[in-house]
C-alpha cells in the first residue's frame, strides 16, 4: 500500500513539475525592455568605433546605395555574350507590373522574328491584359462565393481580400490566356494611358472587388438559389468589363494584319481572328514547357503545384519542378544554343547596377559601410521574406566558356532601350546562383530524370508560401 501511495504522490509531483515548468516557460522571458543601462552600452560601443564620425557624416548626408558601391568590382564585369538568342527591339511596360507578360511575349515574339524574318515585331500586350484583369476578377468572385461559410479571419479568406486583383503574374497566365483568347499585334490594339500606368485602375478594381465580394459572401450565406447567385455575379462582372473598356479599349474580334520583311517586301493583308492568329503566326505548343525553380528551402527532384496561382477559373495551377542550380544552367545553356529563349524571373532590385545593367553580387558592399553583417544564404533570404522573384525578363544569351559552363547570362528586359544596357542586362554566373528563381524550358532540353518528375503527384503548396508572396 505505502508503495502505491509512493508511486501516486511521485506522479502528482511529476505533474506539478510539469505544470510549473509550463508557466515558466509561457512567462515573456525573452520580451526584455531596453533600459538606460542597455542604451549606455550601445552608446559606448558606438563611441569606440575609430570611423565612426567620418562615417557618420557619410552616411547621413549622402546616398547609402552611392557609398556602397564597390569601386574594387568595377571593371570586373564585361559585356561580351558569345551565345545569343536572335530577337529584335526592345519592349517597354511602362509603370506596370506586367513584366511576366512582356517577359512571355518576348520569347514567343522572337520566334515570330524569325520565322517572317522581320526587323521588329511585338504583340499587344493592352489585348492580353484587358482579359487578364476580366479573369482575375471571375476568380475572386468565384473565391468568395467558395468560402462563404468561413470566418472572414480565416486565412484563406484573407488572402483573397488581400489579393483580389493585380497585374502581377506569371507563365502559367500567358499560356491559358493565350490558349482560350488567342493573340493579336500591337497595332490591332494598341497601348492606353491605363495600361501603361495601372496604379489607379488597379486601385479602383481592388475597391471594388473588395465590395462585391463581402456582397457576394453575405448572399452566398443565404436560401439565394445558384442560378440567382451566379447572375449576380455575372452583373458585377459586367461593370468590371466596363471599367476595362473605358480604360483599355475592347479588344478586337478580328483585324487586318500586314507586314514588311527586313528585305523590304510588303506581304498582302489578311484579316484573322486572335485565336486563327495565334495557331497560324505562333503555333506553339504550350504543353511541351516546363517551369523549373530553384528553391534550396524544398526538396529537389519533387513537383510543386502553388494552390489557386492562376489567371483563371479553368487555368492551371501554377505548377514546377524543383531542381538544384546547376541542373537548371545546364539546361537553360541547352535551350540558347539552340536559339529558344525562355521566361525567368528573379530578385532583380537585388546588387542592380541599374545605369550600366548589370547584376553582380560585389556591386554594392553595405556590409562594410555599416560594419554589420548583412548577408544571408539563398535558403534564409526566402523563408525570411528577404527575397523572392520580383521581376521577370526573357533569358536569351550567355558566355559560354570552354568547358561548357557560363560566366555571364544576358536578359532582355521590358524596360525601354535607354534603361540599362540598350535594354539588357549583364548577369553574372554567381548572381545567377544566388537570386535566379524560376526559368520555363522546352522539355526536349531536360534529361529523362527531369522528365519522370512530371508523373508525380504534385505536393500542394499555399499561396502564401514565401518563395511566391512577391508574385502578386
Amino acid at each position: 500500500m505505502q508503495s502505491h501511495n509512493y508511486s501516486f504522490n511521485k506522479n502528482i509531483m511529476r505533474k506539478i513539475l510539469f505544470l510549473s515548468l509550463s508557466i515558466l516557460i509561457s512567462l515573456p522571458l525573452w520580451s526584455q525592455t531596453i533600459d538606460k543601462e542597455d542604451l549606455v552600452n550601445m552608446s559606448n560601443k558606438f563611441q569606440q568605433k575609430e570611423a565612426r564620425v567620418a562615417l557618420t557624416n557619410a552616411i547621413s548626408n549622402n546616398s547609402i546605395k552611392k557609398l556602397a558601391y564597390n569601386r574594387e568590382n568595377v571593371g570586373e564585369v564585361n559585356f561580351y555574350i558569345n551565345t545569343k538568342v536572335e530577337s529584335k527591339g526592345i519592349s517597354n511596360q511602362k509603370s506596370s507590373g506586367r513584366c511576366w507578360m512582356y517577359t512571355g511575349l518576348n520569347v514567343l515574339r522572337a520566334k515570330v522574328i524569325e520565322k517572317y524574318q522581320l526587323n521588329e515585331f511585338q504583340f499587344s500586350h493592352n489585348y492580353l491584359f484587358f482579359y487578364d484583369q476580366l479573369e482575375k476578377a471571375n476568380l475572386f468572385y468565384n473565391g468568395m462565393i467558395e468560402t462563404a461559410f468561413l470566418p472572414l479571419n480565416d486565412r484563406k479568406v484573407e488572402w483573397f481580400l488581400k489579393n483580389p486583383i493585380g497585374d502581377g503574374g506569371q507563365w502559367t497566365g500567358v499560356v491559358d490566356l493565350i490558349t482560350k483568347y488567342g493573340l493579336v499585334p500591337e497595332e490591332a490594339m494598341p497601348e492606353t494611358y491605363q495600361s501603361e500606368n495601372t496604379s489607379m485602375m488597379s486601385r479602383l478594381l481592388r475597391r471594388k472587388l473588395r465590395k462585391d465580394g463581402l456582397e457576394l459572401r453575405k448572399m452566398g450565406q443565404t436560401k439565394i438559389s445558384h442560378e440567382a447567385l451566379m447572375q449576380m455575379k455575372k452583373d458585377k462582372l459586367a461593370e468590371v468589363y466596363q471599367i476595362l473598356a473605358y480604360s483599355l479599349g475592347e479588344p478586337p474580334a478580328s483585324f487586318t494584319w500586314q507586314y514588311k520583311d527586313k528585305d523590304g517586301k510588303i506581304s498582302a493583308p489578311k484579316e484573322f481572328t486572335p485565336i486563327d492568329f495565334y495557331h497560324e503566326v505562333l503555333n506553339v505548343h504550350f504543353q511541351d514547357y516546363v517551369m523549373i525553380m530553384n528553391d534550396p528551402g524544398k526538396e529537389y527532384g519533387k513537383l510543386y503545384e502553388i494552390a489557386y496561382d492562376r489567371h483563371m477559373e479553368e487555368g492551371g495551377n501554377w505548377k514546377y519542378i524543383n531542381l538544384n542550380i546547376d541542373q537548371i544552367k545546364k539546361y537553360a545553356i541547352k535551350s540558347i544554343q539552340a536559339n529558344e529563349g525562355m521566361y525567368f524571373s528573379c530578385d532583380v532590385g537585388k546588387q542592380l547596377e541599374s545605369k550600366k545593367g548589370y547584376l553582380d553580387m560585389n556591386t554594392y558592399d553595405y556590409s562594410s559601410l555599416f560594419e554589420v553583417n548583412f548577408n544571408m544564404d539563398k535558403k534564409a533570404r526566402i523563408q525570411s521574406f528577404e527575397s523572392g522573384s520580383t521581376h521577370g525578363m526573357a533569358l536569351m544569351g550567355a558566355n559560354i566558356l570552354a568547358d561548357g559552363t557560363a560566366d555571364k547570362w544576358l536578359l532582355e528586359n521590358s524596360w525601354g532601350a535607354d534603361k540599362g544596357h540598350k535594354g539588357y542586362l549583364i548577369m553574372t554566373d554567381d548572381w545567377f546562383n544566388e537570386y535566379m528563381f524560376r526559368v520555363v524550358i522546352n522539355k526536349k532540353f531536360l534529361d529523362e530524370d527531369a522528365l519522370k518528375i512530371l508523373d508525380q503527384k504534385p505536393e500542394l503548396l499555399p499561396p502564401w508560401d514565401p518563395m511566391f508572396l512577391m508574385d502578386k
